[in-house]
């Protein structure tokens, strides 16, 4: 089994999306341990509504472009639509930050919003 950290954000429907976001993770992993919550402003992009952003631990039985597959029809079933503006609203963003105690997105050292929900997901990880 791997062990992934996923880091969840919305601004569009917040509570509802962040709710179905762990619903539909619970489908396709086991959920070891969630962060809680967390409201922040948006980077880059400013003229948006706040974001609400969440951790997951999970194990899966799937290897990492399989089990990011999963990720990307979890997005798109919640509504997501790809656009050119990287950091405009969202329905749901789900990304890979911590593989099998690796981390694997270089965002977890530049945004704290990353490192302090993994960190409370997964406290005992080394970087």
């Amino acid at each position: 089994m791997n062990e992934v950290v996923i880091v969840a954000g919305t601004n569009i429907e917040p509570d509802l999306n962040m709710q179905e976001a762990r619903r539909n993770l619970s489908q396709i992993s086991i959920i070891l341990n969630e962060s809680r919550v967390y409201t922040t402003k948006p980077v880059v992009f400013t003229n948006q509504p706040d974001f609400l952003n969440a951790a997951f631990w999970v194990k899966t039985k799937d290897n990492k472009e399989d089990f990011k597959k999963k990720l990307k029809e979890i997005e798109k079933k919640q509504g997501r639509v790809k656009t050119n503006n990287k950091s405009g609203p969202r329905c749901i963003d789900l990304d890979i930050v911590v593989w099998n105690r690796e981390i694997v997105d270089k965002d977890f050292y530049v945004y704290s919003y990353i490192k302090d929900t993994v960190l409370e997901a997964l406290p005992d990880l080394k970087f």
